[in-house]
């Protein structure tokens, strides 16, 4: 660590120490999300377990609620459920990320942990230069900057980041997220033997290959991995234009289904599925674990989207990172997202209703919907139902038009917002409820609603009403982590 680093993470200290009373009395403050301890946390970087420890890092500035030279952030867990915040595991203080050490991956070799990043530098008129740098570590928590690896191809602007890195054939290989002279989204392939000299090997994907046309003018967070015997690639292209029901956040993500040539460094595939139907997701990153799982953690934001609304702003600190959620692939090639199976040991004082609904609303007992986890099946509806929390948001299915709408207030005005996919026919509803945030698998995972609320703290209320007669079974939970029993 150099002179400079400890001063950055000492300064972070103190600032932590200053703020943390503020923090703690927001109402808004999750119980079982990661967020930062103060300042703004965007995307997740370097999800990666070693040696039993999952080490969750983070895009963060600590020093305010806005966004700029961004450190990583970190978080250490043996549960996926009870976190340990570590200090900054890289700080923006070389020449080659002094405006912000941007979003990469973690992998491991030669028994160390190796993180590659984007180093973000601009000159004094606001110009752009992009590396992929490359750090190491014997432990896990400090880490030593080994430098620039690979530098900016021809033909790309500077918007050319956040590095995915992984081991193949035994040959290593790094995807970017790229933005073409003629200002397109593509993914970019490099190779190498050794880590620390990488060879170009091109676009793979992107607009203009495999039938995109113009498909958003950046595409960033890239991850390639196999699940399943298939290639499925991860990203967030930014740039597409509303299409129905799709597309309606400023920014987008989602994933192809296809397969990548080992020879042609090409990659084949399908239809763009969004990962979400909610309101706030993007730049998610996989990982697997030590038992084989593919797991993801996902911000729980989308860039240029309202967050100067968001009401935490005055605690001094913003966002939060999702659930992790295990991904497979069912018989269709349509990914699965299910809440890791670890979120159960926070399950307190169970209880199961049975309702007969006819155009009535029903109370659910819930004993802290602040922090909550309720299934609902066995689903028996003639044209649907809704289910209202905290007043602030609506999950509503309506049977006769087939499709599900996640409806919340505005945070800038208290209108009222929706988000919409098409079910044919609801089965369950899998819905996780924090203090600030809702997350809500359907059908099993088919699709995710994920969203951030702000309901007036005194509101407590969960209640389920059908638009005609409805029957369903309910189980609720009040989800509480261990260091807090």
């Amino acid at each position: 660590m150099t002179t400079t680093d400890a001063a950055l993470r000492q300064k972070i200290a103190d600032r932590i120490r200053n703020y943390e009373h503020l923090v703690k009395k927001d109402v808004y403050r999750q119980h079982f999300h990661l967020m930062p301890p103060v300042g703004l946390l965007n995307d997740p970087n370097g999800l990666i377990q070693w040696k039993g420890i999952y080490h969750v890092f983070y895009q963060w500035q600590p020093f305010k609620t806005g966004h700029g030279a961004k450190f990583w952030g970190h978080y250490t867990s043996t549960d996926l459920v009870n976190w340990q915040h570590e200090e900054a595991a890289l700080a923006p203080s070389d020449w080659f990320d002094q405006n912000g050490c941007y979003s990469g991956s973690a992998f491991i070799e030669g028994g160390q942990m190796h993180v590659m990043y984007t180093g973000n530098v601009r000159d004094e008129q606001g110009n752009r230069e992009t590396y992929q740098c490359l750090a190491v570590s014997e432990d896990g928590i400090h880490f030593e900057k080994k430098g620039v690896v690979a530098t900016l191809p021809e033909g790309f602007t500077a918007h050319f980041r956040d590095p995915k890195v992984w081991k193949r054939n035994g040959r290593w290989y790094m995807i970017l997220g790229a933005q073409s002279l003629d200002l397109k989204g593509h993914l970019v392939l490099f190779t190498s033997d050794t880590l620390d000299n990488w060879t170009f090997q091109g676009t793979i994907a992107g607009s203009g290959k495999n039938g995109l046309d113009n498909f958003g003018y950046m595409w960033e967070c890239p991850d390639l991995f196999e699940l399943d015997g298939r290639d499925v690639l991860i990203v967030s292209p930014q740039g597409l234009e509303p299409d129905g029901l799709k597309y309606h956040n400023t920014h987008q993500s989602g994933y192809f289904v296809g397969t990548l040539d080992d020879h042609s460094y090409q990659y084949t595939h399908g239809a763009f599925e969004e990962l979400d139907r909610g309101f706030d997701f993007y730049a998610q990153q996989t990982f697997l674990d030590e038992s084989g799982r593919r797991l993801l953690i996902g911000w729980m934001g989308v860039p240029d989207q309202g967050e100067e609304h968001h009401p935490t702003i005055s605690y001094q600190w913003i966002h939060c990172l999702t659930i992790p959620r295990e991904l497979r692939l069912d018989e269709d090639g349509h990914l699965i997202q299910k809440p890791v199976s670890e979120l159960q040991s926070m399950r307190t004082n169970e209880q199961e209703h049975v309702f007969h609904i006819k155009r009535s609303v029903h109370s659910i007992p819930v004993e802290d919907i602040t922090s909550a986890e309720v299934f609902i099946d066995q689903i028996d509806t003639q044209k649907g139902f809704e289910c209202c929390i905290r007043a602030a948001a609506r999950i509503i299915y309506d049977k006769e038009e087939g499709k599900l709408t996640l409806e919340r207030d505005r945070f800038e005005d208290r209108s009222k917002e929706v988000r919409e996919a098409l079910i044919e026919e609801l089965h369950d509803l899998h819905i996780f409820i924090d203090s600030s945030s809702i997350e809500i698998f359907v059908n099993g995972g088919r699709e995710v609603f994920t969203a951030r609320y702000f309901p007036s703290p005194g509101n407590k209320s969960i209640s389920i009403s059908g638009r005609n007669e409805t029957k369903l079974k309910l189980k609720t939970w009040h989800l509480q982590r261990e260091a807090n029993r």
